[in-house]
């Protein structure tokens, strides 16, 4: 009795370690493949929203909104045709109209319809803001700007050129936003952003997406922006990236790698992808 008592003692014992190294196996298995999810490869492609009426008359845009031309809409469609090659994972664009409306097109033009109830809308990914300046001429909102650099509009716009586009809208935002808070009521509208809150938002904003990108085992993203924000979010990731000095076009797109925690810049203000759509008629 003694001997069974002792030979059944070791079976369970024996059963209990071959579960441990069965969970333990099962839990490693799981960690690895969790690690290689986080190590996965995304590509993100920043494409700019096509051309508003605001932008038409050359009005600023930032935090608010206009609906694409016609025009705007044909190049958000070709966008999309000449994008016909890429399958997107995962779809995230500002929760501006103008980039949700170039989202939409791309996606029925592209043969991925179904994924525009699946768009995420992330405000962070929004144009700057240029508080009580929206909606202003664009030259009379940088005449105000360079007139507190102690230049002319003429002169603000050769700095502009030989700073680089990136630095230039740095500071823009910086001198906007100590320029607007004597026109800023509390509670009634907000104020222009500095440079600080901008980038903060943007980069938080990309960084949250890639996370959730690879948790979902998404490898190609599309990522609805504008021209100001995508801007700074590719001189944030690389000091040395070779952006144009005038913006970006719309409808653009710049392609960023995300792969072993590293954003490689593959290419910016890309309309080939346009130019493609063109001949898919």
């Amino acid at each position: 009795m003694m001997k069974l008592k002792k030979m059944f003692v070791g079976v369970v014992l024996l059963s209990m370690v071959l579960v441990g190294c069965s969970n333990g196996t099962a839990k490693e298995e799981k960690k690895a493949d969790t690690k290689e999810k986080d190590n996965s490869e995304v590509v993100i492609y920043l494409a700019r929203h096509g051309k508003t009426m605001l932008n038409t008359v050359d009005r600023s845009q930032g935090w608010i909104d206009a609906p694409l031309t016609p025009a705007g809409v044909e190049v958000a469609e070709q966008l999309g045709k000449g994008l016909s090659d890429v399958k997107f994972d995962k779809v995230v664009t500002s929760d501006s109209g103008r980039a949700i409306e170039t989202a939409e097109l791309v996606l029925q033009n592209n043969g991925q319809e179904k994924l525009t109830k699946e768009m995420t809308k992330d405000k962070r990914l929004r144009e700057y803001n240029f508080g009580t300046y929206e909606g202003l001429m664009n030259e009379e909102m940088l005449t105000a700007v360079a007139k507190e650099k102690g230049q002319t509009y003429e002169e603000y716009n050769d700095w502009m050129k030989e700073v680089g586009f990136y630095k230039g809208i740095i500071e823009f935002a910086d001198i906007l936003s100590d320029l607007d808070k004597k026109n800023v009521e509390k509670g009634v509208n907000w104020p222009a952003e500095d440079s600080k809150t901008i980038v903060t938002r943007l980069t938080a904003g990309l960084d949250d997406i890639v996370k959730d990108a690879q948790k979902e085992g998404a490898n190609n993203v599309l990522l609805v922006s504008h021209g100001m924000s995508i801007i700074t979010l590719l001189g944030e990731l690389d000091a040395n990236a070779d952006l144009p000095d005038g913006g970006l076009k719309n409808a653009s797109v710049s392609k960023v790698t995300y792969k072993d925690g590293k954003y490689t810049i593959d290419s910016v203000n890309d309309l080939s992808y346009v130019e493609k759509g063109k001949e898919n008629k």
